[in-house]
């Protein structure tokens, strides 16, 4: 079944080439007799001016979506390909600003190592950054469209923001590249159910590590509703931080070692920023929320008609105590 497929789309791209190329060269033509008609000479000039143009875009095409030359990931730092490897990398890399040894023209192992730390420190903060921003996405605009595409496109911002930091030149192959291997160590992207309780675990602790009855008025009654907007946007950031995460460790990549050990060293570190980033957002989300629910129940008070000449006295007492409500909220 994929032999039969894979032959079918590449004979129907066949086609529609060459139906491309056989219906502009016929509008090249025409194009070239009307031409003809008005100067002997503009028909064929406006053939080479078309055909220098065609093959400008098709080489300038070429070069956007061709893959670098890229040097041979050494096994180990002792290999003998680790020299080319870091001249490689020395030539790829822009030089941060902050590294002490910016005017250095011989490049050594130890200055490659300094400025991949001073990047992945800027790496780190741009995902910090994001992250963030995807923890309210998650948690007010959990499943909806909208909530749902505004995450994607926020995990590819981090991603690129990382691809940029890491290369001077950026090549669209050489990205979608990185994509795919971040993408291929995400939870779920190749599922596998023994994988699955190490991605919850950091999640599920920050979300039961605070005490959510006291963020809240009436918490006993709004902690579900609360709970589920915090998993939410916990989950949110957690995909980000480890999509960041593999991304730069995945950028800075030195040896076949250092390979081996990115999805557990990511996992830790995004469990890690999970932490931080939740503990600086839990305030603003409960306070967002208590504002919110104070708003909305004097609100609802508000219908509540005060008691007239004729009304009873379950009226007069819904009434008092709508009064009495609204004044303890608005007080709290």
């Amino acid at each position: 079944m994929k032999r039969k497929t894979t032959l079918f789309l590449f004979a129907a791209l066949i086609a529609t080439l060459l139906l491309l190329v056989v219906f502009t060269v016929n509008q090249l033509s025409a194009a070239a007799g009307l031409l003809t008609s008005l100067h002997p000479y503009a028909g064929k000039l406006f053939l080479f001016f078309s055909g220098a143009i065609i093959l400008f875009a098709l080489y300038r095409g070429i070069l956007l979506f061709s893959l670098p030359k890229k040097a041979v990931l050494p096994a180990h730092e002792n290999s003998k390909e680790m020299a080319a490897y870091r001249n490689y990398l020395s030539s790829r890399l822009p030089i941060h600003p902050m590294h002490p040894e910016l005017s250095k023209k011989e490049k050594d192992q130890r200055w490659v190592r300094t400025n991949l730390k001073f990047l992945e420190a800027d790496a780190i903060h741009t995902t910090r950054q994001i992250a963030t921003k995807n923890f309210f996405v998650g948690a007010f605009a959990q499943n909806t469209s909208y909530g749902t595409t505004t995450s994607l496109l926020n995990i590819l911002k981090v991603i690129w923001k990382i691809y940029t930091i890491h290369n001077r030149e950026q090549h669209p192959r050489e990205f979608i590249t990185l994509l795919r291997a971040v993408y291929g160590c995400l939870p779920l992207s190749d599922f596998k159910k023994e994988d699955i309780p190490a991605h919850i675990k950091p999640i599920i602790q920050s979300s039961f590590s605070n005490t959510l009855s006291t963020l809240l008025p009436a918490g006993n009654l709004l902690t579900p509703f609360f709970l589920n907007l915090f998993i939410a946007g916990s989950t949110n950031t957690y995909l980000t931080c480890l999509a960041g995460i593999i991304a730069t460790r995945q950028c800075q990549v030195m040896t076949e070692e250092d390979k081996k050990e990115i999805i557990q060293q990511s996992m830790f570190e995004a469990s890690f920023m999970l932490k931080e980033i939740v503990r600086e957002c839990n305030p603003i989300l409960s306070v967002t929320i208590s504002q919110a629910v104070k708003k909305a129940g004097v609100e609802s008070l508000d219908t509540i008609q005060p008691p007239s000449a004729g009304s009873g006295m379950a009226q007069d007492i819904v009434s008092h105590l709508a009064s009495s409500l609204k004044h303890i909220l608005k007080d709290s």
